[in-house]
């Protein structure tokens, strides 16, 4: 169903189910004893190699499994070609830890287990050829033990549960639009890789839909806004550069770490970028901070109004904050003020924590050593050049103007 609604190409299936070990001669004769739901009956090491070749950019042939026979067509397999987005299914993917550290996220459907009974009793008798009794036979006496012994306790390894399965709408469209989103990043860090997206989560999905919403009121919106910047203010300086530190423990052990770039300062893009100041302090203790003031005529045009900033910038990496790119025509004006006054292009990293894909393509083709770090790429730009879907005029909504 998820790949139904994305019908994207670089979105690609690959079944557990498919790497089956083939049942030698012996084991086809006594079936009835073989446990087809313990890890083992998987050849796991297969899978890894196929997974760690898609996910390295190379095609791979994947195994076919003959269900009626217990055994793999020799002559046949099943060609997945190099794809953005891997789904990776089966009812025991999360219980080995080699294939769990291959995944940026795990989903676990949780069904009840009448479900689950007769789902495998029509699979089995309709798909498979078997008959009700020998199904019910093995299901209570390997089935539901392994279900307890190994697909029951890797629950806790899932970043998402969904119950209900096919039938949880709502579950299925929040992950179809998270790999959407995804894909749209990709394809821009890819294009530019000097754009930067902190790692969405379904915590980061939801805050952007609270403040999207154009009911919330201003203090809801202005808490959800300063966690998200938070957020991508320390994606930000997680970015910048470092040397490396000892220090002495207070058990008199020696620690080797890092210390912090103590060149910094923040510009705030008048006045929305001021919403992004207490959360740039909150970080960098007694950081200084300096304003740009830019008026957009239309959309092409902008005036430098008004700048103050600090004296010995040029010496400095600057963090520049506004929290929507939108045409990139501001942004750009601002960088080029910072360049004017000395500051290498390789110094300058924006946070913002929305971006439009224009605002990404215009700012990275005139300034490509410039860092953009944002906390999510929307669709594009309207006819009245607005961010959609958006989130308003983010100034007046913070500061409760609108």
């Amino acid at each position: 169903m998820i790949i139904q609604q994305l019908h994207d190409h670089r979105v690609v299936l690959v079944n557990q189910d498919s790497f089956y070990r083939g049942l030698t001669e012996e084991e086809s004769e006594h079936v009835e004893e073989y446990n087809f739901d313990h890890p083992d009956a998987f050849d796991t090491d297969q899978l890894l190699e196929c997974m760690g070749k898609l996910k390295s950019g190379q095609s791979v042939n994947i195994p076919i499994y003959d269900f009626k026979n217990h055994r793999r067509c020799s002559e046949s397999f099943r060609k997945v070609n190099v794809s953005d987005v891997i789904i990776l299914e089966g009812i025991l993917v999360f219980h080995d830890q080699r294939v769990r550290d291959l995944m940026d996220m795990k989903i676990f459907v949780d069904t009840d287990a009448d479900i689950r009974l007769a789902r495998r009793i029509r699979r089995d008798t309709v798909e498979r050829g078997r008959d009700v009794l020998s199904v019910l036979e093995q299901y209570g006496r390997f089935v539901k033990p392994a279900f307890d012994d190994f697909i029951l306790p890797s629950k806790k390894y899932a970043d998402v549960i969904i119950p209900r399965g096919g039938d949880n709408h709502v579950a299925i469209d929040l992950i179809a639009q998270h790999i959407r989103t995804k894909l749209g990043q990709h394809d821009l860090c890819k294009l530019y890789p000097n754009v930067c997206v902190v790692q969405t989560t379904f915590q980061i999905r939801g805050m952007h839909t609270l403040i999207r919403d154009r009911d919330i009121t201003t203090p809801d919106f202005v808490f959800y806004s300063d966690r998200l910047i938070r957020l991508v203010v320390e994606h930000g300086l997680g970015n910048l550069p470092f040397t490396e530190k000892q220090v002495v423990t207070p058990t008199g052990s020696i620690y080797s770490g890092v210390d912090f770039c103590k060149k910094l300062c923040g510009v705030s893009i008048v006045r929305s970028g001021e919403s992004m100041e207490n959360a740039l302090r909150a970080c960098c203790k007694g950081i200084k901070i300096g304003k740009i003031l830019i008026h957009r005529v239309g959309d092409n045009g902008q005036q430098l109004i008004y700048n103050k900033l600090p004296s010995d910038i040029a010496e400095r990496h600057v963090l520049l904050m506004d929290p929507v790119l939108g045409t990139g025509n501001s942004a750009n004006q601002a960088i080029q003020l910072l360049r004017s006054t000395g500051v290498p292009e390789d110094h300058i990293m924006f946070l913002n924590l929305i971006s439009a894909p224009e605002g990404i393509h215009c700012v990275c083709k005139r300034f490509p050593d410039v860092k953009i770090v944002t906390s999510e790429i929307d669709a594009g730009l309207n006819q009245d050049y607005r961010v959609v879907p958006g989130l308003g005029e983010y100034g007046d909504r913070y500061f409760g103007t609108d």
